[in-house]
């Protein structure tokens, strides 16, 4: 007794625990906090990352170093050392405001230290150049893609982290370090996760980093990258393009998805390799149908060309394509409470994956029809100053701390914590689906349509893109 008194003396639970009640009846809670949080994207947007505000961080690379670093660290705080330092009495007896005042601010603080301190004067001054604005500028390039290429660097280290982070929590589910009390899960599963984000890094980043110098860095780094040679491209955006399909994937798999269809699966051992690696999978499924149906839509794309017709930009906007969807799924998990949830689980599921794919689509239709209007980018799709994954995931950011430091404030006000609503969903979803004849009927009916429904797409792309063209190319 003596040891779960000391694991959740922090915010071991809170999220899983934590009862949330609209304020008002009907769509007006959601609405309510729709408008909040527009009004804090857009001034927030406007200090820091509008070319015509204050700040002007989007340059775009070092406003998207920024983005990134907050996203991860947010993932930090809350899935990693749930809520280290901070006492759970605290959270839930202090008001949403203040709450979020305070985590954000050492969240930020967080974010500054690990910029500023870990990559720009450890990494850069002492070990690698290209994390430093500083020591590039010793070497001759100008002050500007100095600041551009370290940003860069330092923001795909981002993307990994942003990926393996929740990744060990969801698909891993912490283990084998589950059962410690925090700090010490915290640390160690911070470690292990940011280890292997420098491997990974160095595997699918340093390449790309290699190759913005001329000559090549043939010394220090695999000139061209290894990918060049099926991925018809030199550009680290490949690698950009699949790893955001993992970070997207993976809160897919959290919320809509509930942890489906892996949950099935009672050994913990296969369960969480299954989950870790399937996901994986499923990223680069996605990752390549998404490159390929830009090719159905635009036709071929041709080495050496540029914009649309390139092959780097088009493995960049597939990233941006996976991080069109994450937006509708995580507003149906934390304002909509996952809708719907009156059926089945494999039904709950297919019903929220098509709603957010669709939503999806209206989005990144209405995006660049009218981002260039308000937000200070460039027209088109693929200008160098139209890069949607920053505000994007800047509005993400904004979710997550209305979501998990506010409590839903101010359309919604917390209750008494509750039972732990994640095992409760995975335990429905291992009651609803029960090995059976017709369950088997079932699997071989969903295949089949799984695979008239891909070719069905696929016939369908061409006119879809025609229908849906916001630019001629």
């Amino acid at each position: 007794m003596a040891e779960i008194k000391k694991t959740e003396i922090y915010g071991t639970g809170y999220l899983d625990k934590r009862k949330l009640i609209p304020r008002f009846k009907g769509p007006l809670p959601a609405l309510i906090n729709l408008i909040f949080l527009a009004i804090i994207f857009y001034s927030t947007w406007w200090i820091f990352q509008d070319p015509r505000g204050l700040m002007r961080m989007y340059t775009p690379y070092v406003g998207y170093m920024y983005t990134r670093w907050l996203l991860v660290t947010i993932i930090w705080v809350v899935y990693i050392f749930s809520f280290w330092p901070f006492r759970q009495a605290w959270l839930e007896r202090t008001h949403p405001v203040i709450k979020g005042v305070i985590l954000t601010a050492f969240t930020w603080i967080i974010l500054m230290v690990l910029i500023k301190g870990f990559f720009h004067g450890i990494l850069g001054n002492l070990s690698i150049a290209y994390f430093s604005p500083e020591q590039l500028e010793k070497i001759g390039i100008t002050s500007f893609y100095a600041l551009e290429y370290s940003s860069l660097a330092i923001l795909m280290f981002a993307a990994i982290a942003s990926w393996l982070g929740p990744a060990w929590v969801a698909a891993a589910e912490e283990a084998p370090w589950q059962d410690l009390p925090q700090p010490i899960k915290g640390i160690t599963i911070w470690i292990t996760t940011f280890f292997l984000s420098v491997i990974i890094y160095f595997v699918t980043m340093h390449p790309h980093m290699g190759i913005l110098y001329y000559p090549w860095q043939e010394f220090a780094s695999i000139s061209p990258p290894w990918w060049e040679s099926f991925a018809n491209t030199v550009s680290g955006n490949f690698s950009i393009g699949w790893i955001m399909c993992c970070t997207v994937v993976v809160w897919v798999y959290e919320t809509i998805w509930e942890r489906y269809p892996f949950s099935l699966i009672r050994n913990n051992v296969l369960r969480r390799f299954s989950a870790f690696f399937g996901i994986i999978v499923i990223s680069l499924s996605l990752a390549a149908f998404l490159y390929f149906g830009q090719e159905l839509v635009w036709g071929e794309a041709i080495r050496g060309t540029r914009r649309e017709f390139s092959p780097d930009w088009r493995w960049l906007h597939v990233g941006e394509l996976a991080i069109f969807w994450l937006l509708p799924v995580l507003w149906l998990k934390f304002y909509h409470g996952n809708w719907p949830n009156r059926f089945s689980t494999p039904v709950n599921v297919i019903v929220r994956t098509f709603i957010s794919i669709i939503a999806a689509v209206i989005f990144y239709w209405l995006y660049y029809k009218t981002a260039h209007l308000f937000l200070g980018v460039q027209q088109g799709f693929s200008h160098p100053q139209q890069f949607p994954m920053i505000p994007i995931i800047w509005f993400i950011c904004i979710m997550l701390i209305n979501y998990w430091f506010m409590d839903n404030w101010p359309g919604w006000k917390m209750q008494e914590p509750g039972t732990d609503e994640t095992e409760k969903s995975i335990e429905k979803a291992r009651n609803d689906v029960r090995w059976s004849p017709s369950l088997s009927i079932g699997i071989l009916a969903g295949v089949v349509i799984g695979i008239a429904l891909y070719f069905g797409l696929i016939f369908a792309l061409p006119t879809l893109g025609d229908w849906l063209t916001i630019y001629p190319t």
